[in-house]
Order: C-alpha cells, then structure tokens, then sequence
C-alpha cells in the first residue's frame, strides 16, 4: 500500500455528507462484529445480540428517514456492554474496538462528529495491525522493519481494499437497495476485519 492512495483517501472521507459518513461506518461496523461474537462466545462476556439490536437501529435510521430513535439511548446501552476493563486480552482488545468504533457511529448520528469516519477506519486498521503482529511479529525486528512487515501484509491489503469499496460504494447513489447492497457487503460472509468468522 503505497501512501498517496491514501491520503487521498482520507481527504474522500472528510469530504462525505453525513449520510454518507454513516453509511460507511455502518459498514466497517458490520465487519468488525464478529470480532465481538467471537470475543463472547470463548469468554462468556458480553452481548452480542445488544450490539447486533444497536447496529440494526444506525441501518433503519438510514433507511427510513422519519424514523425517530432515541440514539442517546442507545449510546448509554452500548457503554454498559464493553469488556471488563481489568481484561487486557487480544480477544477483549478487539472487542473493545468494536464497541468504539460503534460508539462513533452514535456520536455521529447525534451530531456532526466529522471526524468519526477516519476514526472507525482507523480503528479498524488499528485491529488488523494488532492481528499481525500478535500473529507474526518477532522479538528481533526493529520498528522499520515490523512497519514494512504490516505494510505489505496480505491482511492489511484486505482492509484496505474493503475500506475503498466501501468508500467507492457511498459516493455513489444511496437509495433504499443500495443501502441493503452495502449493509451485505459490510457483513462480508460473517468474515471480520482479522480474517476470523464465527464458523
């Protein structure tokens, strides 16, 4: 991944309107949901089916625009289901992420929170980068070498690809299937930003 896609691709971000800034969460909330599950189900924490009710909430509210929806509510709802915070786990690091990268996506429905794209995508990457270097990093590498390690990680290849489809799929049209369309391509064959599925 070379940097000028990038920085291009963060300067598309800023410039979304606010539903499209949602849409685009939305959907790196969708991938990153399993990492959650899966974080549940080996440590019996946690709720699932709480973030699954939140997340649903964020796609009505896209998809029918009257919809009135206490998000401050939700927001208070989706707090109380984080991991303990005395557990410092991959697996509670993870989900931890996926409860914050929700949690923008409520602040970004309440208000403007222009920033909370890059934040989502960033936390995202952050997960990936984790991911491989728990998985492959060595004792013996230096910082440049364990960055250039990350950088042409098939991985992060991956998350960067899914991130500019996403972002190439909402400065398209919007409508009601194309909402749908993108909400499936968030759950990306119940397969995570990590790799991981519930299967």
């Amino acid at each position: 991944m070379n940097p000028t896609p990038a920085a291009g691709f963060k300067a598309r971000l800023v410039s979304l309107n606010k539903r499209q800034r949602l849409a685009f969460m939305a959907a790196l909330c969708e991938r990153l949901l399993p990492n959650y599950t899966l974080y549940a189900q080996m440590t019996g924490q946690g709720e699932p089916q709480g973030l699954r009710v939140v997340l649903d909430l964020v796609w009505e509210a896209l998809l029918v625009r009257e919809a009135r929806i206490d998000f401050a509510r939700q927001a208070e709802k989706l707090a109380e289901l984080e991991p303990p915070s005395d557990d410092d786990s991959f697996g509670a690091r993870r989900a931890v992420e996926t409860v914050v990268a929700l949690s923008a996506l409520l602040d970004a429905l309440q208000g403007e929170a222009e920033e909370a794209p890059q934040e989502v995508s960033q936390v995202s990457r952050n997960g990936v980068q984790a991911f491989i270097e728990m998985t492959e990093g060595s004792d013996e590498d230096d910082a440049e070498r364990n960055a250039e390690r990350i950088r042409q990680h098939p991985l992060m290849d991956v998350e960067f690809d899914f991130q500019l489809a996403v972002l190439e799929r909402v400065e398209d049209e919007l409508g009601r299937d194309d909402l749908k369309s993108l909400r499936r391509f968030g759950r990306n064959g119940g397969v995570s930003n990590l790799g991981l599925s519930l299967d």
